[in-house]
This record gives C-alpha cells, structure tokens and sequence, in this order.
C-alpha cells in the first residue's frame, strides 16, 4: 500500500482484507511476516570517524580557507627574507584554525548522535495488536 498514512482507516482494512473487530488471522500474519519481515526499522550504523573528519571539510568557507593556508604557504617558501619562520605563521594559524573545527564539529556530531541514542531508549517496544485467536 503506498501512502498508507493518507489512508483512511477503511481504506487499510479493505486493502489488507482485515475485519476491525477480529483482526489479523495467524495465516494472514504468517504471509504479512513472509512478504515483508519483522515490523521494525533497520539499525542505522554510525559514521566512521573519518568520514565525519571528512565532512567538517565539506564546506565552500572551509575549502576556501584550506586553499588559502596553502597559497599561503607556498607563498612563504618562496619568500626571501632572513626571518623567513614568521612567513609560516599564518599558514600555520589558519590550519590550526580548520583542525580546531573539525575537532568541535566531529565532537558535536559524536554528542548528538549519543543524544539520540538515548532518546531511542523512550520508544515503546510493545504494541497491542488483535488477532482471531
């Protein structure tokens, strides 16, 4: 049944040939659980941790500041001063800068994750159901 929660309940019953008051047969039930398998959502795995170290630097101001350290490196190998350390700098201050976020956004994604782990633990496990026996 597609859209089954634009249905009207009778439209449900009749498309599932299901007696309100009786409910589902075992037959029936039995080749409901053949077709379609247990009533549950699949487990979503969770990201590895390099792909969420991979997605903080999926962002157009995140790819912009990354070409900038490098321009800017590249930049300060080719300058000829005698203080040429202080060239780095920048470079330096601005990859520290996208490795600090990364860090916080990995965090935050790891944090919320556990959050709705934990909201998942509230969901009812047990439905009421009727059945002909």
């Amino acid at each position: 049944m597609d859209n089954a929660h634009t249905r009207t309940t009778n439209e449900a019953l009749l498309h599932f040939n299901v007696d309100e008051e009786v409910g589902l047969s075992d037959e029936q039930v039995k080749r409901q659980f053949e077709k379609f398998g247990p009533n549950e959502l699949p487990a979503e795995e969770s990201k590895k941790l390099w792909q969420l170290i991979l997605e903080q630097f999926d962002d157009l101001l995140v790819k912009i500041l990354l070409l900038a350290a490098i321009i800017s490196f590249i930049l300060a190998l080719f300058e000829e001063h005698d203080d040429s350390i202080s060239a780095f700098v920048e470079p330096f201050v601005i990859l520290l800068i996208l490795v600090a976020n990364a860090v916080i956004g990995v965090w935050q994604e790891k944090n919320a994750e556990s959050a709705i782990e934990a909201l998942k633990e509230y969901e009812p496990e047990i439905a009421k159901v009727r059945r002909k026996n």
